[in-house]
């Protein structure tokens, strides 16, 4: 593209300042006139040839501008129509003709004269030309699209030219442009120029339509939908109004609730902020039943409502007794725990754990401490929890996120001091999503528990009133921190007298009462509960025993409808003639209001009363006695060891701990010729096979005393089993029961099978300590077993005994494995000369016959 200058020429006419507009050539621009030296120049121009010089002010706020605050360049323009107006303006109508730079300017009568510059340009046409033409018309086609201030098809028409000025200046005069852009662009004399920056201002232009657009539209949308909630939300409060609910704010309640509710200052700073962006949320939408749900969860925790404590030891201890029998450990725990509490006003929470077999209370107990202090009760089972969240709680950024189970259990008690059961705090286990005993860590420290963080209310809440018990059968599987923050108290299994207490004074009369029968009908005796006791149940708690009351009262309740169904004289009805009215007579209201709905049922509703039922007809009074018992239930489930037992070589009575208590475990031992090899059999663990090991090397070590040659052990295999080998079996304290039982099948002697023995061996022969020392002596007690061999270091736990167990069983506290020897074997043994013969060798061992008998 080639541009030249075509003509220059100079011209001297009246010039008019405009304001807040730039007239462009080829452009009509009306406005109104009204200052004195703008009028007397219009009326000058008119009286000559109607062309006028048009120029912008830069500042539109002066009145009376100077030269030097006009622009320089401006636009040559005709007169095409004025109209003088009643208040002395002119309206006038003007056509640009072509662009001028000020030369000079000088004021002559009133207004202002200037001397302009005016040039033509000649432009070769080329396709460099023809593509940018075709560039600027398709960008303001589509600007004009765009822009809702243009008309179509005028502007289309307007563009349709030849000359690249005129096109320029065209589409430039209908910018939506700022005055110092259009200013710029008036100054562009050269036509391409002109028309290239055109075209940039078009694309400019061009996008920011499409943002007002998008802008646009989206405001639209959200006023739509903003719109549509504000006419349901005022529709709702209208149903309200007449409905008679009044028209005070759901926020304004929340509010109430927040400032009532006696939170902390953190948690209602927190939930004040959350009811103001709930607020400004739409109700509708997810974010609002979320922010809800949070607010909700704040409001239901107990924040300050707490239930009166009863401290009065009577009662407690009225309660305690009223409700269990024994465990007088725990009753003495509590009264002390009371005791305090009316000592010191604010005290520490406490933090128990009560360990014991299943069956023996522990559940109740926890919930008799809540009756006995006068607190709300509720119950955690962790049994099986593996999830970190479950203690805690899950973040609300989380889809259907809740409270852990420690906040969701204070929702539930309703109060800040409640007693909270931990049940089953040692079946608790982990994986990838947390370790739920870490979270507890927290939760069961005094120091820490009154800032207790729960994920979801991300705020602290304090724990410190409340009774924490937690319950397990076992301790090992409980981690030591957890261990360390807790009060461990111990509940062994019960004597079979304690049983028997518990069972008439708890169990036959709960068991009465549940399955319908009265006292008139059914009558246990003491023989017949021992017979249950000793010959249907064995287990360290009395659930079992339970269990079997339950049986008894069930059979003889079968009894008493039996004997009435005898004596009623109307027949039963068919089963296939049964009447459907029948079943809603029988149903509970709710139920026959959904039966009534089905369509096989009798939709009628029927005004005939309900036949009473006859009174019962008396029977004889069922005396559970031991026959009884038996012909009820059927053969006894476990013999009684009183029962064909004698003294046998190899055999020996240990006693076993076990998660439900304590167990009778016999070791068996045998010795047959071959090379010295040991065998262990009964699915023995390591540590018993250790044991078994250590047995044998004292045994070897001891053989002159023993009777034994020095090297009887190169000609022998030994074998040593447990029974029941199904059952995995471990532990040290077996170790002077195995010892004794090779001893025995060594030298031929049988073990008294009246006495019983526990205890862990070393390989000089010393017996230690063992654990579980109530549970085997209950087990050795409910077996009929009245002499025990005990390590000598266990002698300190007998304060732990029932005195009446203690009365009734003879304990012998040994030191080493020889005084077992002297008690436990039929007869004392026959050690070997200090010098043995050397002719000694298998054949001084007796038979096998020979230690049958």
């Amino acid at each position: 593209m080639v541009t030249t200058k075509d003509k220059t020429d100079t011209k001297r006419l009246p010039m008019m300042p405009i304001r807040d507009v730039v007239i462009f050539p080829y452009m009509m621009t009306p406005f109104v006139v009204g200052r004195e030296s703008s009028v007397r120049a219009l009326e000058e121009a008119l009286l000559t040839d109607k062309k006028i010089f048009l120029a912008t002010q830069h500042d539109a706020s002066v009145d009376e501008p100077r030269p030097d605050e006009i622009y320089s360049v401006g636009t040559v323009a005709n007169i095409v129509q004025s109209l003088k107006q009643p208040d002395g303006n002119i309206k006038v109508l003007v056509e640009g003709v072509e662009r001028g730079k000020i030369i000079s300017v000088s004021e002559e009568e009133g207004y202002f004269r200037a001397v302009i510059k005016t040039t033509t340009f000649k432009v070769e046409q080329g396709s460099q030309l023809e593509a940018l033409t075709s560039r600027v018309t398709t960008l303001f086609e589509q600007y004009v699209k765009l822009s809702q201030n243009l008309n179509y098809e005028t502007m289309i028409a307007a563009i349709r030219v030849d000359d690249p000025g005129k096109l320029a200046d065209t589409v430039g005069a209908n910018l939506q442009l700022t005055i110092e852009e259009k200013q710029e662009l008036l100054e562009i004399f050269d036509p391409v120029d002109r028309l290239t920056r055109v075209a940039d201002l078009l694309d400019i232009e061009i996008e920011k339509l499409n943002v007002d657009r998008t802008i646009q539209g989206r405001v639209k949308r959200q006023m739509e939908r903003a719109q549509k909630e504000y006419y349901l939300n005022e529709k709702i409060k209208a149903i309200q109004k007449e409905l008679g609910r009044g028209e005070k704010s759901e926020y304004d309640e929340l509010k109430k609730k927040i400032d009532t509710a006696g939170m902390s200052k953190d948690a209602h700073e927190k939930a004040i902020a959350e009811l103001k962006r709930l607020e400004g949320m739409p109700p509708m939408s997810a974010e609002s039943t979320v922010s809800r749900n949070y607010l909700d969860w704040l409001l239901a925790v107990p924040w300050k409502k707490r239930t009166k404590e009863i401290r009065d030891l009577r009662y407690a201890r009225q309660v305690l007794e009223g409700d269990h029998y024994g465990l007088e450990k725990i009753k003495e725990r509590i009264l002390e725990f009371l005791s305090v509490r009316r000592l010191v006003q604010n005290p520490k929470g406490s933090i128990l754990c009560f360990v014991g077999p299943p069956g023996v209370g522990k559940t109740s107990l926890g919930m008799s401490i809540a009756k006995a202090t006068g607190r709300k009760f509720v119950r955690l089972s962790l049994g099986g929890v593996r999830d970190e969240a479950e203690i805690r709680g899950h973040r609300r950024t989380y889809i259907g996120a809740l409270p852990g189970q420690v906040i969701q259990m204070m929702k539930k008690a309703g109060t800040k001091n409640p007693v909270i059961m931990l049940d089953e705090i040692d079946k608790m286990s982990m994986d990838f999503r947390g370790d739920p005993s870490a979270a507890l860590l927290e939760v069961l420290d005094p120091e820490q528990n009154y800032m207790f963080m729960d994920h979801y209310l991300d705020v602290e809440y304090d724990l410190r009133e409340v009774f924490f018990i937690a319950t397990a059968n076992v301790l090992h599987t409980i981690p030591p921190a957890l261990q360390d923050r807790m009060e461990v108290i111990r509940l062994s299994g019960y004597t079979e007298l304690e049983k028997l207490e518990i069972a008439k004074r708890f169990l036959v009369p709960k068991q009465i009462k549940d399955t319908g029968v009265n006292e008139e009908q059914v009558e246990f005796t003491d023989a017949g509960i021992q017979t249950l006791i000793q010959s249907y149940t064995r287990e360290a708690g009395v659930r079992n025993l339970e269990r079997e009351i339950g049986n008894l009262c069930r059979k003889v309740a079968r009894k008493v409808v039996e004997a009435q169904s005898a004596a009623t004289d109307e027949p039963l009805p068919e089963t296939t003639d049964m009447p459907l009215e029948m079943v809603e007579d029988e149903a509970p209201a709710e139920e026959a209001v959904e039966a009534s709905s089905t369509p096989t049922a009798v939709k009628k509703p029927r005004k005939k009363a309900k036949k009473e039922e006859p009174p019962l007809v008396p029977i004889e009074k069922v005396i559970i006695a031991p026959e009884k018992v038996q012909e009820m239930l059927g053969p006894a489930r476990f013999r009684d060891l009183d029962l064909d037992k004698q003294n046998e070589i190899g055999a020996t009575t240990g006693l076993a701990w076990t998660e439900v208590g304590g167990s009778i475990l016999t070791t068996e031992a045998t010795v047959m010729e071959g090379r010295g090899k040991m065998m262990t059999t009964g699915k023995l663990g390591d540590v018993m096979q250790e044991s078994a090991q250590a047995a044998m090397s004292y045994i070897r070590s001891r053989a002159q005393y023993l009777g034994l040659p020095k090297d009887f052990y190169r000609h022998l295999d030994i074998h040593v089993h447990v029974p029941e080998g199904a059952i995995p079996k471990d532990g040290p304290s077996a170790g002077i029961t195995i010892a004794t039982s090779i001893c025995s099948a060594l030298t031929g002697i049988p073990v008294r099978c009246d006495i019983a023995m526990t205890g862990e061996i070393t390989v000089r022969g010393r017996v230690l300590a063992i654990g579980g020392l109530k549970e085997k002596l209950l087990a050795a007690h409910r077996q009929g077993i009245f002499e025990v061999v005990l390590p000598k270091d266990n002698e300190k736990d007998l304060a732990d005994i029932p005195e009446n167990i203690r009365k009734e069983m003879k304990l012998h506290f040994v030191f080493s494995m020889d005084e077992v020897l002297k008690i436990a074997l039929e007869r004392e043994i026959v050690a070997l000369p200090l010098a043995p013969a050397a002719a000694a060798d298998l054949a001084t061992l007796p038979n096998e016959e020979n230690r049958m008998h």
